[in-house]
């Protein structure tokens, strides 16, 4: 999942960055209000996690703008403004939850984790498709009761073919959520994942999950 992270204190930003691409989520950086409107006028994010006090403009102005032009991209607010009053504000402004500093990553992630469960219909820390099960909390995924071992790319796509099982996913879509800005477009990068994600999902003798669309992008599917 693709996240944008808006704070302009640069060492803070700079691990809470670090932690959320440990977890396996493609991060973008906004150091004021502005960059981070545009960002997220830009990219079709999983969610932001926003400082209240930026320059230029601040969080709550950004999702109030946000809100405006019908981008319903879930907010979580960070700030050391922890007051009653702040935290109404932030969610009268349009935020989905609020995390005053200082917090622990561990908050953090499942504060993420809760958020991007109330995107999908049937929430849920599990993922599954026919004999494949993902854990969304132990990172843990199986097939046929075997564990599979993923590195954090590889389980950012599962997760996101998995979420989007069982239409199809363009590149453009996979790099949009699955990748940062800085994911260079001119490269076959993609295609490289897929495979190694089929090669370790799809062992022989078992039922392929993992399609090719033509035309499309990628499937991931039990029906023929």
């Amino acid at each position: 999942m693709r996240i944008l992270v808006a704070d302009d204190d640069a060492k803070a930003a700079g691990l809470l960055v670090q932690g959320l691409k440990a977890e396996g989520y493609a991060v973008d950086l906004a150091s004021d209000g502005d960059e981070a409107t545009w960002l997220a006028e830009t990219n079709p994010y999983d969610a932001l996690v926003l400082d209240v006090m930026m320059p230029a403009k601040d969080g709550f102005s950004v999702v109030r703008h946000l809100r405006k032009k019908g981008i319903l991209t879930p907010v979580i607010f960070v700030t050391a403004r922890g007051e009653v009053e702040d935290r109404v504000r932030g969610l009268d402004a349009g935020g989905d939850d609020y995390l005053a500093k200082p917090f622990s990553l561990a908050e953090l992630l499942a504060r993420l984790r809760a958020t991007l469960r109330r995107q999908r219909p049937q929430a849920s820390n599990t993922l599954r498709l026919a004999d494949l099960e993902m854990d969304l909390l132990s990172r843990k995924v199986r097939r046929g009761g075997q564990d599979i071992v993923l590195t954090n790319r590889e389980f950012a796509l599962l997760e996101f073919l998995l979420v989007n099982s069982p239409k199809p996913v363009s590149k453009m879509a996979i790099v949009e959520h699955v990748w940062d800005q800085h994911f260079d477009s001119q490269t076959n990068v993609v295609n490289v994942y897929v495979n190694y994600l089929r090669n370790k999902i799809d062992v022989p003798g078992s039922k392929p999950l993992l399609h090719t669309v033509r035309g499309v992008g990628f499937a991931l599917t039990d029906e023929q």
